[in-house]
C-alpha cells in the first residue's frame, strides 16, 4: 500500500515539472524568440536601400564617330638615283630628320665634271670662231663694191651659224652640270629617312627600281579612316559647315595621340564594305604618329547642344522598353520610361522620360522597386563632357 502511494507521489510530482517546463516556454521560449525575428523582418523590409545617385544635367553633348585608322606620312618619297656611277660618301644616318635639300648620298662626280669641262671648252672654241667670222663680215661690209654680195651673205651666215652652235654649247653646259649635280643626291622633302638600301662603294644606276632609302613626311602627317557609307552625308553636311575635328588615339582607346581637322573624304564608296575612306591630317609636333601605326579614331560630326544626359549606369533595359529609377526629395524611388537617342563614353542622352536636377539611381537597382526608399550616396558624375584618354 506504501509502495503504491509512493508511485503516485512520483507520477504526480513529475507531471507538475513537466506542466510548468511547458508553462514557462510557451511565455519564455522559442515561441516568443520567433516573434521578435518577425518583426525584425519587418522592419527591415521597410529600411532605406543603399544606392549611388548621380544628377541628370543639361550640357553640350559632343557626337563622335568611331572608326580605325591607320598613319601615313604626308608624303612619302623612295629616293632613287638619276645618274649611273660609285657610291662615294652616305651622309645620313637612319631614322634622322632631313631638310628638304640636305645632302643624303655623293656619286663618283669625277666623269660627269669632265663632261662639263668639255661641253664649256667647245664653247670656248665656238665663241672663238664667231669672234673671226665677225671680224671677216666686218671687212667684207667695209669693202663695199669691192666685195660681192655672195661673199657678204656667205660670211653673214656663217656667223649665224655659229652663233646657233654657241647655244647649243649653253644647252650642253646645262646637261653637263645637271647630270654633275645629280651625282649628289639629296633629299626632296623634310621627314625622317628610313633604312638605307646601299653602301658606300655600291654602284648605282638610274634603271633600277630599287631606292637608296625612303623619306617619310612626319610633319604634318594623315591619317586614313573608313566611315559607314550611311553616316556620309551627315558628314558632308558638317563638313560644308566648318571644319571637323579628328582625335587619334592608341588603339585600346585609352590614350589620345593628336588631335587634327578632316581634310579629304574620298571620291567613292568601297562597294565591298559598306564604307567611305576619310583622310585626317594632323601637325604632329610631338611625333606621336608614325607612319604605319595603327590608332583608334574619333570624329566629330556634331555637338547637341543643352542635351539632358545621364550616366549610362542609370539606364535599364526591360520587357517593355528603357527606364531609369529617379529619387524624390523624400528618398522615394519613382520608375520612369524613358527614350534615348545616343551612348557615348558612359553618357546617354535622354529625349523624354527625365529632366536636368533630377537624381537618378546608377548604382544598387537590383533592390529597388517603385515606392521603395533608399539611402543615397551622390557619385562622382555629374555627366561631365567625354574624354578620349
Amino acid at each position: 500500500m506504501n509502495k503504491s502511494r509512493t508511485i503516485r507521489w512520483v507520477l504526480l510530482i513529475s507531471a507538475a515539472v513537466l506542466l510548468g517546463y511547458f508553462g514557462w516556454h510557451q511565455f519564455h521560449g522559442p515561441g516568443a524568440a520567433t516573434k521578435g525575428e518577425q518583426k525584425s523582418a519587418a522592419s527591415a523590409r521597410t529600411a532605406a536601400i543603399p544606392v549611388t545617385l548621380a544628377p541628370v544635367v543639361k550640357t553640350d553633348f559632343p557626337v563622335y564617330l568611331n572608326g580605325l585608322g591607320t598613319v601615313q606620312g604626308f608624303n612619302t618619297v623612295l629616293v632613287r638615283t638619276r645618274v649611273d656611277g660609285q657610291i662615294d660618301k652616305i651622309a645620313f644616318k637612319e631614322g634622322q630628320l632631313v631638310n628638304k635639300g640636305d645632302l643624303l648620298v655623293e656619286i663618283d662626280p669625277r666623269p660627269y665634271q669632265a663632261t662639263l669641262d668639255q661641253a664649256k671648252a667647245k664653247k670656248a672654241q665656238d665663241e672663238a670662231n664667231l669672234a673671226n667670222a665677225n671680224l671677216d663680215l666686218q671687212r667684207y661690209t667695209k669693202l663695199g663694191e669691192f666685195a660681192t654680195r655672195q661673199q657678204t651673205d656667205t660670211q653673214r651666215s656663217t656667223v649665224a651659224q655659229l652663233t646657233a652652235q654657241i647655244a647649243a654649247d649653253d644647252a650642253a653646259i646645262f646637261n653637263a652640270q645637271t647630270q654633275l649635280d645629280y651625282s649628289q643626291v639629296k633629299s626632296p622633302i623634310s621627314g625622317v629617312a628610313g633604312l638605307r638600301q646601299v653602301d658606300i662603294g655600291n654602284i648605282v644606276n638610274a634603271s633600277t627600281q630599287t631606292g637608296i632609302v625612303t623619306i617619310a613626311q612626319i610633319e604634318p602627317i594623315a591619317v586614313i579612316f573608313t566611315a559607314p557609307e550611311d553616316q556620309l552625308p551627315y558628314i558632308s553636311e558638317a563638313q560644308a559647315k566648318q571644319p571637323l575635328k579628328v582625335i587619334a588615339l592608341t588603339t585600346d582607346g585609352k590614350k589620345t595621340l593628336s588631335e587634327g581637322t578632316l581634310a579629304v573624304v574620298n571620291n567613292q564608296v568601297d562597294t565591298s564594305s559598306g564604307t567611305i575612306r576619310l583622310k585626317a591630317v594632323f601637325d604632329n609636333k610631338d611625333h606621336a604618329l608614325w607612319p604605319g601605326q595603327s590608332v583608334s579614331t574619333r570624329l566629330l560630326v556634331t555637338t547637341l547642344k543643352d542635351a539632358t544626359v545621364v550616366p549610362d549606369d542609370a539606364v535599364q533595359r526591360g520587357t517593355d522598353g528603357l527606364y531609369a529609377f529617379s529619387v524624390n526629395s523624400g528618398n522615394k524611388a519613382e520608375l520612369r520610361r524613358i527614350k534615348v537617342s545616343r551612348s557615348i563614353d558612359g553618357r546617354s542622352v535622354v529625349d523624354e522620360g527625365l529632366a536636368p536636377g533630377e537624381r537618378v539611381i546608377v548604382a544598387g537597382q537590383y533592390k529597388v522597386q517603385p515606392g521603395s526608399t533608399v539611402a543615397t550616396t551622390v557619385a562622382n558624375s555629374e555627366a561631365a563632357p567625354a574624354k578620349a584618354d
